[in-house]
């Protein structure tokens, strides 16, 4: 096997959201009768159930409208856009960014990822990443031949903030570790990092001459009136050693538009701006209008969407708790669970292939978030309440049957 196809063989997308027809099968041994129910993708969140931005079809036309003035932005984003949603952004995280030299508008936030990491990783690069965290972050160092360098986050054993490792970072950038990579809320737990966590990250960074690349994605889906701390408004770190991603494809419900920003190092954005040039050029020119809608949505939408979440949350995690041997912290921010099974006597991956055929559920297994996750799995539960409630009682009915 040679390098390029060993490396394209540790990206996978068995277990990506909306790629389980892809999933192997074939040594999958069911027992018990199949159990129905309105089939339910916890893969991703369902735009059906949770409908876009009032008035977001109507920007995108107006966009289509405009022709190739839209249609041929710069490729960082057009210049009105990127003001318009600067000065937005500017006022959510309590900062001051500027729409000409330290923003882009990317092909959602996962183009921004890609950039962001293509910007700043070399080969032989160490670059710690907190375990668990979206599964992407471990494939792109992977990629970019960087060296992963994991950071603990105890999620289960606490309550009082995510449970990252300080200790294990410091000793990290001491190692010679220059970017930490990390998302808040976190993906898969929904934990929201503490203020003294996020002072203390940036500190550190700062004391060991670190860049930070925050994944914010989830920032504005907040449940329980928790207070939110955005690293980028903490004035210890220096702002070109810092970028921040966030984007309205979830909690807003526009992935179909395939938009994401990023904003921070002047430096770090004229790199990521760079390598659009080559990959995709820019994100969608008629896509691009619809970032008008974001954060200038109906008063009372957005607080409307956050109860609604929080009320299947509440559900799930009480249906959860109830059943014998699983463990889950509600999550904090966003629409994600992470729970940890009870002891089965089917590996991981195979329950996973299990439950998608006898219930008709699709989870994402642990191992994508950490290969030490193999009794745990996430869910995204921006899905019909009631779907997702059935889906859940079919889920702990199919533990039942494999538990060990």
């Amino acid at each position: 096997m040679n390098l390029i196809e060993e490396k394209f063989i540790k990206l996978g997308a068995e277990f990506a959201p909306g790629q389980e027809v892809r999933q192997n099968t074939n040594e999958v041994k069911l027992r018990g009768e199949k159990i129905s129910g309105t089939p339910v993708d916890f893969s991703h969140g369902d735009v059906d159930a949770f409908v876009p931005i009032p008035g977001t079809l109507d920007d995108f036309v107006e966009g289509v409208h405009l022709g190739a003035k839209q249609a041929y932005t710069e490729y960082r984003g057009s210049k009105v856009l990127r003001e318009n949603v600067a000065e937005k952004l500017s006022n959510f995280t309590g900062t001051t960014i500027d729409a000409e030299q330290n923003f882009i508008i990317t092909p959602g936030t996962q183009g921004a990822l890609f950039l962001a990491m293509g910007a700043t990783v070399a080969r032989g690069d160490k670059v710690a990443i907190v375990v668990p965290d979206y599964f992407a972050n471990r494939k792109l160092v992977e990629f970019f031949d960087g060296e992963v360098v994991p950071i603990q986050m105890d999620y289960l054993g606490t309550n009082t903030n995510a449970g990252l490792d300080l200790t294990q970072l410091e000793g990290a950038f001491k190692a010679g570790v220059k970017l930490f990579l990390f998302s808040n809320p976190n993906n898969p737990s929904g934990v929201i990092y503490s203020q003294n966590e996020i002072h203390q990250i940036a500190a550190l960074a700062q004391k060991y001459g670190a860049s930070v690349i925050v994944d914010q994605l989830y920032s504005r889906q907040i449940f329980d009136k928790r207070s939110y701390t955005h690293l980028c408004a903490q004035n210890i770190l220096d702002p070109e050693n810092m970028i921040t991603i966030m984007g309205p494809s979830k909690t807003e419900s526009l992935s179909g538009y395939r938009l994401g920003v990023a904003f921070g190092s002047a430096k770090i954005i004229d790199r990521m701006e760079k390598l659009q040039a080559i990959v995709s050029l820019r994100a969608g020119g008629y896509s691009q209008a619809v970032l008008k809608s974001w954060f200038a949505e109906p008063e009372g939408w957005m607080a409307e969407r956050i109860a609604q979440h929080q009320a299947i949350r509440d559900d799930l995690v009480a249906m959860l708790r109830a059943a014998e041997g699983f463990k889950v912290r509600p999550s904090e921010a966003g629409s994600y669970l992470f729970p940890k099974l009870p002891e089965l006597d089917v590996a991981i991956e195979e329950f996973v292939k299990v439950l998608r055929l006898q219930a008709g559920v699709i989870v994402t297994p642990g191992t994508e978030f950490g290969p030490q996750f193999t009794d745990s799995f996430r869910i995204n539960f921006s899905q019909n309440h009631q779907a997702a409630v059935s889906a859940i009682s079919r889920l702990i009915m199919v533990v039942e049957v494999y538990r060990k």
